[in-house]
């Protein structure tokens, strides 16, 4: 497989929610659902396959907020993040560090509902296009080299990622704008010919 250089990042509305009935303060929730399309821009989906994260979910994986590299809320290596795929999509636990306070800022928050959505990070290794006759294109995420996952306040899709998927859209486009003065050309010769 072929990493694409670009970071990639996928927010979505979850019930990210502080774990009751335990010994232990836990958030939980889906970083990821597979098979629902998401809408980057009118036209343009892009939705996960159920096994995008077979190969990488055992990696050093970093549990953050907002993506901010220096609010690690948990790591995979350390066992306070424990992610797993089900069914439904990719799921996480995260132990929160007591003793770190702005890890229990974001916990209470997360408790109080304030905080409810996330992401999560990664690189494309394989995918696959549907250009649709209605002009719209779903991608599809077939397996993705995952970095970390985010509980964020304001999740963004503006990224690298989106940038280069909307360049390639226009790309697409154009071709396709291309094929078809090429062959108007063609048919516009081919008629002046017969008419000679």
């Amino acid at each position: 497989m072929i990493r694409t250089n670009e970071k990639h990042t996928r927010s979505m509305r979850t019930e990210l929610r502080a774990k009751p009935d335990t010994d232990k303060k836990v958030i939980e929730g889906y970083f990821a659902v597979f098979d629902s399309p998401t809408e980057l821009w009118a036209g343009a989906f892009e939705k996960i396959s159920r096994n995008a994260f077979d190969n990488t979910i055992s990696g050093d994986i970093r549990a953050l907020t907002n993506h901010d590299t220096s609010l690690v809320l948990g790591r995979t290596k350390a066992g306070t993040l424990k992610l797993s795929v089900d069914s439904h999509g990719l799921y996480g636990e995260i132990t929160v560090n007591e003793n770190d306070t702005d890890a229990m800022n974001l916990y209470e928050r997360v408790k109080r509902g304030d905080v409810d959505q996330c992401s999560f990070g990664f690189y494309i290794l394989k995918e696959s296009t549907d250009w649709r006759d209605d002009g719209s294109v779903i991608w599809t995420l077939e397996e993705v080299e995952l970095f970390e996952v985010s509980c964020c306040t304001f999740p963004a899709y503006k990224d690298t990622g989106i940038q280069a998927r909307e360049q390639q859209v226009e790309q697409y486009k154009n071709k396709q704008l291309q094929y078809w003065q090429q062959s108007m050309k063609e048919r516009i010769q081919n008629v002046k010919s017969t008419d000679a």
